[in-house]
């Protein structure tokens, strides 16, 4: 794999010369101060891996969506980001995603339609409500959603048969619905910091292995 590392290696810009290398597979661009993303970054289609993360992005440009090799890993953490272009919803190969840290009120759209997604990481945003769209997610194996301001989940969120490990720490929510006990391959479920009584059916996750964190 070509794998270009530019990890705090810039001052907010990014040369030509880096969207030139169409044959890269892998491509770092986090650290850098980068306020904005060039249209240039969609000739990099053999793009497998793209991290952005830890930059001052208040958006990002549709083109992304045309990167149909991006199926490893997309991070998009700690910019200033409240919401994502639907263009973006046609990665429909994409493994793992991670909007944490970031100014997200709701789950953008174009994230229920990455149904090829394992791991998703959406804490420390101001997410109020998943959509009842997140049970599209069906290969989701982890989903991270520590401190956001959710008060209830969906019942949805029960479809997601394939989840291993959800963490809701840090969360306002009022109560947990019953259907989580019946995800069949939950192994871990963190609610610490979170000021619910713990529902009896803890105890039936617990009794089949699960770990639940409280």
């Amino acid at each position: 794999m070509k794998h270009i590392d530019l990890w705090k290696k810039l001052s907010g810009e990014v040369p030509d010369s880096v969207w030139e290398q169409t044959q890269a597979e892998s491509l770092v661009l986090a650290g850098n101060g980068l306020r904005e993303v060039p249209e240039q970054i969609g000739q990099m289609t053999r793009l497998r891996m793209l991290d952005l993360g830890h930059n001052q992005l208040t958006s990002v440009p549709d083109v992304l969506g045309d990167l149909k090799s991006l199926t490893d890993f997309l991070y998009l953490h700690d910019n200033r980001l409240s919401t994502l272009p639907v263009a973006l919803g046609r990665l429909t190969r994409l493994r793992y995603l991670n909007l944490g840290e970031n100014v997200f009120d709701d789950l953008p759209d174009a994230v229920t339609r990455m149904t090829a997604l394992v791991e998703l990481r959406l804490g420390n945003n101001r997410i109020a409500r998943l959509p009842d769209s997140i049970a599209n997610l069906t290969r989701l194996r982890e989903l991270y959603l520590r401190d956001n301001r959710l008060a209830v989940l969906p019942d949805a969120i029960a479809k997601l048969s394939d989840l291993r490990h959800l963490d809701l720490r840090g969360n306002p929510l009022t109560a947990l619905p019953e259907s989580l006990a019946a995800l069949p391959r939950l192994e871990k479920l963190d609610v610490r910091w979170i000021a619910i009584e713990p529902p009896k059916w803890f105890e039936d996750l617990e009794a089949r292995g699960c770990l639940v964190y409280r």
